[in-house]
Protein backbone atom coordinates (compact mmCIF):
# COMPACT_ATOMS: atom_id res chain seq x y z
CA UNK A 1 0.00 0.00 0.00
CA UNK A 2 1.28 3.40 -0.96
CA UNK A 3 0.39 6.56 0.62
CA UNK A 4 -0.74 9.50 -1.98
CA UNK A 5 1.98 12.28 -2.54
CA UNK A 6 3.03 14.98 -4.25
CA UNK A 7 6.19 16.80 -5.20
CA UNK A 8 7.18 20.30 -6.37
CA UNK A 9 10.57 22.38 -6.65
CA UNK A 10 14.10 21.54 -6.76
CA UNK A 11 16.26 21.87 -3.74
CA UNK A 12 16.44 20.24 -0.22
CA UNK A 13 13.85 17.51 0.32
CA UNK A 14 11.47 18.42 2.90
CA UNK A 15 8.27 16.51 3.49
CA UNK A 16 5.02 17.93 5.03
CA UNK A 17 2.70 15.81 6.84
CA UNK A 18 -0.73 17.01 8.23
CA UNK A 19 -3.08 16.35 11.00
CA UNK A 20 -6.00 14.39 12.48
CA UNK A 21 -8.53 14.72 9.99
CA UNK A 22 -7.10 16.34 7.37
CA UNK A 23 -5.46 16.15 4.19
CA UNK A 24 -2.48 17.66 2.40
CA UNK A 25 -4.57 20.81 0.98
CA UNK A 26 -4.40 22.60 4.04
CA UNK A 27 -0.58 22.96 3.16
CA UNK A 28 -1.02 24.87 -0.29
CA UNK A 29 0.36 27.82 1.39
CA UNK A 30 3.50 26.80 2.46
CA UNK A 31 4.39 24.67 -0.22
CA UNK A 32 3.86 28.01 -2.87
CA UNK A 33 6.27 29.72 -0.82
CA UNK A 34 8.79 26.82 0.19
CA UNK A 35 9.09 24.67 -3.36
CA UNK A 36 10.93 28.15 -5.17
CA UNK A 37 13.85 26.90 -3.11
CA UNK A 38 13.38 23.65 -2.24
CA UNK A 39 12.00 20.59 -3.33
CA UNK A 40 8.40 20.12 -1.40
CA UNK A 41 6.46 16.93 -0.79
CA UNK A 42 3.06 16.32 0.89
CA UNK A 43 1.55 13.01 1.51
CA UNK A 44 -1.85 11.87 2.95
CA UNK A 45 -2.29 10.04 6.74
CA UNK A 46 -3.63 6.39 6.16
CA UNK A 47 -6.93 6.80 5.25
CA UNK A 48 -7.05 10.90 4.46
CA UNK A 49 -7.87 12.45 1.57
CA UNK A 50 -6.39 10.46 -1.64
CA UNK A 51 -4.65 7.68 0.57
CA UNK A 52 -5.46 4.25 1.25
CA UNK A 53 -6.79 3.30 4.81
CA UNK A 54 -5.40 0.44 6.67
CA UNK A 55 -7.82 -0.77 8.30
CA UNK A 56 -8.91 -0.95 11.77
CA UNK A 57 -5.79 -3.70 12.88
CA UNK A 58 -3.57 -1.17 12.16
CA UNK A 59 -0.65 0.21 15.25
CA UNK A 60 1.05 3.45 15.17
CA UNK A 61 3.82 1.95 13.66
CA UNK A 62 2.22 1.23 11.20
CA UNK A 63 0.76 4.40 9.96
CA UNK A 64 4.80 5.32 10.51
CA UNK A 65 5.81 3.11 8.48
CA UNK A 66 3.69 3.64 5.68
CA UNK A 67 4.86 7.49 5.83
CA UNK A 68 8.62 6.22 5.66
CA UNK A 69 7.60 4.32 2.41
CA UNK A 70 6.35 7.23 0.55
CA UNK A 71 8.78 9.86 1.99
CA UNK A 72 11.56 11.03 0.28
CA UNK A 73 14.60 8.88 0.96
CA UNK A 74 16.07 11.75 2.90
CA UNK A 75 14.37 14.78 4.34
CA UNK A 76 13.79 17.53 6.74
CA UNK A 77 10.13 16.57 7.78
CA UNK A 78 7.78 18.94 9.07
CA UNK A 79 4.45 17.83 11.12
CA UNK A 80 1.58 19.92 12.33
CA UNK A 81 -0.40 17.85 15.53
CA UNK A 82 -0.53 14.10 14.82
CA UNK A 83 1.72 14.84 11.37
CA UNK A 84 4.06 15.90 14.46
CA UNK A 85 4.11 12.88 16.14
CA UNK A 86 4.35 10.78 13.05
CA UNK A 87 7.56 12.58 12.03
CA UNK A 88 8.65 12.22 15.73
CA UNK A 89 8.68 8.60 15.57
CA UNK A 90 10.10 8.19 12.08
CA UNK A 91 13.11 10.13 13.37
CA UNK A 92 13.65 7.37 16.23
CA UNK A 93 12.80 4.71 13.77
CA UNK A 94 14.63 5.61 10.59
CA UNK A 95 17.15 8.62 11.35
CA UNK A 96 18.76 8.54 8.56
CA UNK A 97 15.69 9.21 6.91
CA UNK A 98 15.68 12.70 8.68
CA UNK A 99 18.00 15.18 8.35
CA UNK A 100 15.48 17.79 10.82
CA UNK A 101 12.42 18.16 12.20
CA UNK A 102 9.61 21.17 12.37
CA UNK A 103 7.13 20.04 14.94
CA UNK A 104 3.72 22.43 14.13
CA UNK A 105 1.58 22.60 17.31
CA UNK A 106 2.62 19.02 18.14
CA UNK A 107 3.38 17.39 20.92
CA UNK A 108 4.63 13.52 22.69
CA UNK A 109 2.06 13.01 24.31
CA UNK A 110 -1.43 14.94 23.61
CA UNK A 111 -3.16 13.65 26.54
CA UNK A 112 -2.77 14.33 30.52
CA UNK A 113 -1.63 12.38 33.06
CA UNK A 114 0.19 13.33 36.84
CA UNK A 115 3.77 14.55 35.01
CA UNK A 116 2.06 16.28 31.70
CA UNK A 117 0.09 18.45 33.12
CA UNK A 118 -0.23 21.11 29.55
CA UNK A 119 -1.95 18.65 27.30
CA UNK A 120 -5.64 17.62 26.86
CA UNK A 121 -8.01 15.80 29.35
CA UNK A 122 -8.41 12.34 28.37
CA UNK A 123 -12.12 12.31 29.10
CA UNK A 124 -12.45 15.19 25.68
CA UNK A 125 -10.96 12.99 23.57
CA UNK A 126 -12.88 9.77 24.78
CA UNK A 127 -16.10 11.81 24.09
CA UNK A 128 -14.89 12.91 20.39
CA UNK A 129 -14.28 9.38 20.16
CA UNK A 130 -17.89 8.67 21.37
CA UNK A 131 -19.36 11.76 19.03
CA UNK A 132 -17.45 10.47 16.11
CA UNK A 133 -19.12 7.00 16.01
CA UNK A 134 -22.50 9.02 15.66
CA UNK A 135 -21.79 12.08 13.74
CA UNK A 136 -18.63 12.15 12.00
CA UNK A 137 -19.36 15.32 9.98
CA UNK A 138 -20.46 17.91 12.98
CA UNK A 139 -17.40 15.68 15.27
CA UNK A 140 -14.96 16.85 12.53
CA UNK A 141 -16.82 20.64 12.22
CA UNK A 142 -16.72 21.05 16.10
CA UNK A 143 -12.60 19.70 15.68
CA UNK A 144 -11.87 22.36 13.46
CA UNK A 145 -13.77 25.04 15.47
CA UNK A 146 -11.75 24.23 18.87
CA UNK A 147 -8.21 24.17 16.35
CA UNK A 148 -8.90 28.15 15.87
CA UNK A 149 -10.33 29.00 19.08
CA UNK A 150 -9.10 32.19 20.67
CA UNK A 151 -6.67 32.77 17.74
CA UNK A 152 -6.23 36.13 15.90
CA UNK A 153 -7.55 35.35 12.60
CA UNK A 154 -10.38 32.69 14.16
CA UNK A 155 -12.78 33.12 11.18
CA UNK A 156 -10.71 33.32 8.50
CA UNK A 157 -8.49 29.92 9.92
CA UNK A 158 -11.54 28.33 10.20
CA UNK A 159 -12.72 29.07 6.54
CA UNK A 160 -9.08 28.06 5.20
CA UNK A 161 -9.41 24.71 6.95
CA UNK A 162 -12.58 24.30 5.38
CA UNK A 163 -11.64 24.83 2.30
CA UNK A 164 -8.92 22.49 2.82
CA UNK A 165 -10.75 19.65 3.57
CA UNK A 166 -13.03 20.25 1.08
CA UNK A 167 -10.37 20.05 -1.75
CA UNK A 168 -9.86 16.02 -1.19
CA UNK A 169 -12.43 13.24 -0.19
CA UNK A 170 -13.10 13.17 3.19
CA UNK A 171 -10.62 10.63 6.01
CA UNK A 172 -12.82 7.55 6.53
CA UNK A 173 -14.56 6.59 9.62
CA UNK A 174 -11.39 3.89 10.33
CA UNK A 175 -8.84 6.47 9.69
CA UNK A 176 -10.51 9.02 11.98
CA UNK A 177 -11.62 6.73 14.61
CA UNK A 178 -7.82 4.92 14.69
CA UNK A 179 -6.11 8.91 14.59
CA UNK A 180 -8.19 9.73 18.00
CA UNK A 181 -6.77 6.11 18.97
CA UNK A 182 -3.23 7.44 18.66
CA UNK A 183 -3.67 10.99 19.87
CA UNK A 184 -5.26 9.36 23.03
CA UNK A 185 -2.40 6.57 23.89
CA UNK A 186 0.52 7.72 21.68
CA UNK A 187 3.27 8.87 24.38
CA UNK A 188 6.42 9.50 22.69
CA UNK A 189 8.54 11.24 25.73
CA UNK A 190 10.70 9.15 26.11
CA UNK A 191 11.98 9.27 23.11
CA UNK A 192 12.80 12.22 22.11
CA UNK A 193 16.13 12.60 23.63
CA UNK A 194 17.18 9.73 20.94
CA UNK A 195 16.14 12.54 18.62
CA UNK A 196 19.64 13.87 16.91
CA UNK A 197 18.69 16.16 14.28
CA UNK A 198 18.02 19.64 14.83
CA UNK A 199 14.29 20.19 16.15
CA UNK A 200 12.23 23.39 15.48
CA UNK A 201 8.93 23.43 17.27
CA UNK A 202 6.60 26.20 16.27
CA UNK A 203 3.46 26.52 19.23
CA UNK A 204 0.44 28.76 19.23
CA UNK A 205 0.25 30.95 22.58
CA UNK A 206 -3.64 30.05 22.28
CA UNK A 207 -3.43 26.46 21.47
CA UNK A 208 -6.38 24.75 23.37
CA UNK A 209 -5.46 21.31 22.18
CA UNK A 210 -1.34 21.69 22.59
CA UNK A 211 -0.68 24.34 24.92
CA UNK A 212 1.94 26.41 24.45
CA UNK A 213 3.19 25.00 28.44
CA UNK A 214 4.19 21.86 26.86
CA UNK A 215 7.80 24.34 25.94
CA UNK A 216 9.34 23.95 29.31
CA UNK A 217 8.68 20.26 29.72
CA UNK A 218 10.09 19.54 25.69
CA UNK A 219 12.92 21.47 26.31
CA UNK A 220 14.15 19.22 29.33
CA UNK A 221 13.36 16.29 27.38
CA UNK A 222 15.61 17.19 24.16
CA UNK A 223 17.66 19.67 24.89
CA UNK A 224 18.67 20.49 21.98
CA UNK A 225 15.46 21.61 20.62
CA UNK A 226 14.46 25.44 19.50
CA UNK A 227 11.00 26.54 21.03
CA UNK A 228 9.02 29.14 19.41
CA UNK A 229 5.90 30.16 20.61
CA UNK A 230 3.76 32.49 18.02
CA UNK A 231 1.69 35.26 20.06
CA UNK A 232 -2.09 35.52 18.71
CA UNK A 233 -1.48 31.67 17.57
CA UNK A 234 -3.71 29.07 18.03
CA UNK A 235 -3.37 25.62 16.47
CA UNK A 236 -2.50 26.50 12.77
CA UNK A 237 -0.39 28.78 13.50
CA UNK A 238 0.63 28.12 9.48
CA UNK A 239 -2.55 29.40 8.49
CA UNK A 240 -3.42 32.15 10.78
CA UNK A 241 0.20 33.66 11.11
CA UNK A 242 1.87 32.47 7.94
CA UNK A 243 4.43 35.46 7.47
CA UNK A 244 5.64 34.41 10.98
CA UNK A 245 5.41 31.21 10.61
CA UNK A 246 7.70 30.94 7.04
CA UNK A 247 9.92 33.15 8.51
CA UNK A 248 10.84 30.75 11.08
CA UNK A 249 10.89 27.97 8.69
CA UNK A 250 12.75 29.72 6.15
CA UNK A 251 15.55 30.57 8.74
CA UNK A 252 16.12 26.90 10.14
CA UNK A 253 15.87 25.26 6.93
CA UNK A 254 18.64 27.05 5.93
CA UNK A 255 21.26 27.46 9.15
CA UNK A 256 23.61 24.95 9.00
CA UNK A 257 23.49 22.71 11.99
CA UNK A 258 26.67 21.02 13.88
Amino acid sequence: MTLHRESRGEGEEILLVHGWGMNAAVWGGVVDALSSSCRVTTLELPGHGRSPCLGAGACFDDWVEACLLAAPARAAWLGWSLGGQIAQRAAVLAPERVSRLVLVASTPRFVQDEAWSAAMEARTLRLFHEALERDPVRTLERFLSLQVKGDDAERQTLRDLRQGLAQHPPATAVALAKGLEFLLSVDLRAQLGRIDCPLLWILGARDTLVPAGIAGPVAELAPRSEIQVLPGSAHAPFLSHSTESLALLGRFLCETHD
